[in-house]
């Protein structure tokens, strides 16, 4: 976070304080806060802040409408659509749209989407949202970004709280709230527990040719989107699908599909628009249906984290074709902020979901709201934080069995099923991941209905895992924010050892694409808490699997891409990591080279890379340094 970004958060944290009656620092204090900002950023939007109250709301016409989306719900239909071309996907939040304008790297005016054509001009109620830069570090570019405002579980958590602690009505749900803040005329100060994420960038400013450059720009901008993946087959485009309805049961925000865009920014030109819906673009949905039921029972469990997590036993009920009878709820903040409880009449929904998930309650019972103090698989005590409840004991049955399991999944381990795990947990033969691999013949032996040739089957395959790639390898530590992609694009940025993890600093990973501040911090936690598993793994005999890599110039080289390539942006980036280099998407002291076939472009990227004398290079001076 950049000084200007912290003091713009600590104006508006104060601030909010200071109109709701609780002010935590005395005012000259808080005036040296606002002096310190006139001094590095006079232009400052926050620094026009005049209140809690909306000073007037007016309708802005949009300079280009911001349609609807084609929609399907069958993968065959979105492949065909797809035909020959290369497609990219981002989940599909659900919130409220918004537009965003910004002139000479400052914001002017936010507003929503209305009716397509005209939306509310919300700007000073979007100045609270610390998500949404003010001002950014490029000061040459007008431009125009769309998106989404939505608001995490635990923000709900946080903000329903402080609503009531005002004498507001509790918030119903996630997306209600945001659209509830959005129109209301007091305590605008609340729309800080809003978050914004952008799905596109309009502006003549930028030399773009594909989807994805977008999306590298508005990171470089500072400016958050949901990770993207690109699709060439069907097969890759079932895998993101799958992954997504994972995310709308387990995530902390909600989805309702996933958007899919043609990468090519001449095909958008080519097929164009219809008056509803661009023909580029489709939204692939899942089918839902939601009805009502009892809760009999709210259950417990503890995850390889730590986090009790609760499901609810509900009567039975025919939803999409299934009969269900469990239903997910969410976590400790949901549960407490609904005070769900045995005998709730609630709405559930099934679209897409492993588990159905609680919607909302119908008619509360008269049975006593309790949620767990002690963890329910070891009774030591519970700890709580934010929106969750953790078991307190490093060495909890449930939380050691998660975590193993986990790892048995993602390295590869396909022999065992959860079922013998268990057994093999119950005699002892397993405390930890490490000792797998310390299980000889004749201890598979020991276990029920396993004969030599089982025995020696399930050695071999965990043996075998030993060998293995290094992003397999991260992706199956359970590290927080560590899913297989986020890994693959740590990798691929040039941090491909252990040590080269060990020594990142939070910057470093914030250079990566969809790593903002918190997931590079989150990630990096993660890993240094799980230091001595790796090491024990390393000294087992773990030997990752790498790619030849030929002596060349960018061996261990950061390369910063700008302007328009003869070649295909990711077959550029494919050379440059082939050859032992790894691609950035800013510029900074750290790149070593700048890649461009225009340099005299007058780009700020070219301006910056002058101005810390890194070398600039062409296309064909890239293919000679990697012959």
């Amino acid at each position: 976070m950049t000084r200007i970004q912290e003091l713009e958060k600590l104006i508006k944290h104060h601030k909010a304080m200071y109109y709701q009656g609780r002010p935590e620092i005395p005012d000259h204090e808080y005036d040296k806060l606002e002096d310190e900002l006139k001094k590095i950023d006079p232009e400052n939007r926050i620094l026009e802040f005049i209140g809690s109250k909306v000073q007037g709301q007016d309708k802005v016409k949009h300079d280009k409408k911001m349609l609807s989306l084609g929609k399907t719900y069958e993968i065959d239909e979105l492949v065909k659509w797809m035909g020959e071309e290369e497609i990219v996907s981002t989940m599909k939040i659900d919130g409220v749209s918004c537009s965003l304008i910004y002139e000479n790297g400052h914001l002017v005016l936010a507003k929503t989407r209305g009716d397509g054509t005209f939306g509310e001009n919300i700007t000073q109620k979007v100045m609270w949202m610390n998500t949404v830069p003010s001002a950014l570090s490029d000061k040459t570019k007008s431009f125009e970004v769309r998106g989404e405002l939505f608001c995490r579980e635990e923000d709900f958590f946080h903000l329903s709280q402080e609503m009531q602690s005002l004498g507001l009505e509790k918030p119903s749900s996630q997306r209600n709230i945001v659209a509830g803040l959005i129109s209301r005329k007091e305590n605008v100060e609340l729309c800080r527990y809003i978050e914004f994420m952008a799905f596109e960038l309009i502006s003549d400013d930028f030399d773009l040719k594909f989807e994805t450059d977008k999306f590298k720009e508005l990171a470089r901008l500072g400016i958050e989107t949901p990770d993207t993946v690109v699709h060439k087959n069907k097969k890759s485009i079932e895998k993101t699908i799958e992954e997504s309805k994972q995310f709308m049961s387990e995530g902390d925000f909600q989805i309702d599909g996933i958007v899919f865009t043609y990468n090519k920014l001449s095909l958008h030109e080519e097929l164009g628009e219809t008056a509803h819906h661009p023909r580029y673009k489709m939204a692939f949905k899942f089918e839902g249906e939601s009805k009502e039921t009892i809760i009999k029972e709210i259950l417990w469990s503890v995850s390889r984290n730590g986090i009790l997590t609760p499901v609810g036993n509900v009567e039975p009920v025919e939803l999409s074709g299934a009969v269900v009878s469990r239903v997910t709820l969410h976590n400790y903040g949901m549960v407490k902020q609904y005070e769900l409880k045995k005998g709730d009449k609630i709405e559930i929904i099934r679209s897409g979901e492993v588990i159905p998930k609680f919607l909302s309650v119908v008619k509360p019972s008269s049975e006593p709201f309790v949620v767990p103090e002690n963890c329910p698989t070891c009774e030591s005590k519970v700890q709580k934080v934010d929106i969750r409840l953790y078991c307190s004991n490093d060495h909890c049955p449930d939380r050691v069995r998660e975590s193993i399991l986990n790892f048995i999944k993602k390295i590869g381990i396909d022999d065992l099923s959860s079922k013998r795990l268990e057994e093999m947990l119950k005699v002892g033969l397993v405390k930890e991941i490490p000792d797998l691999y310390k299980l000889t013949t004749e201890d598979f032996l020991t276990l029920d209905k396993v004969k030599d040739k089982l025995a020696s089957k399930f050695y071999e395959t965990i043996q075998a895992s030993k060998n293995v790639d290094f992003i397999t390898f991260l992706s199956a530590l359970g590290l927080t924010g560590g899913a297989y992609n986020k890994c693959e694009k740590v990798v691929h940025n040039g941090f491909d050892t252990i040590e080269k993890i060990r020594n990142a600093t939070v910057e470093d990973l914030s250079t990566i694409e969809s790593f903002a501040q918190k997931s590079a911090t989150e990630f990096l936690t993660s890993f240094k808490e799980r230091e001595r598993l790796i090491d024990d793994l390393v000294e087992i005999g773990f030997v990752f699997e790498e790619k030849e890599i030929k002596d060349t110039p960018l061996n261990g080289k950061k390369v910063c891409i700008t302007g328009s390539l003869s070649e295909k942006r990711s077959v550029i980036e494919g050379w440059i990591r082939d050859a032992g280099g790894a691609t950035v998407g800013s510029v900074s002291k750290k790149t070593d080279f700048l890649l461009t076939n225009d340099k005299d472009s007058g780009s700020s990227k070219a301006k910056k890379a002058n101005e810390l004398n890194i070398p600039i290079i062409s296309e064909d001076d890239l293919k000679k340094m990697i012959q």
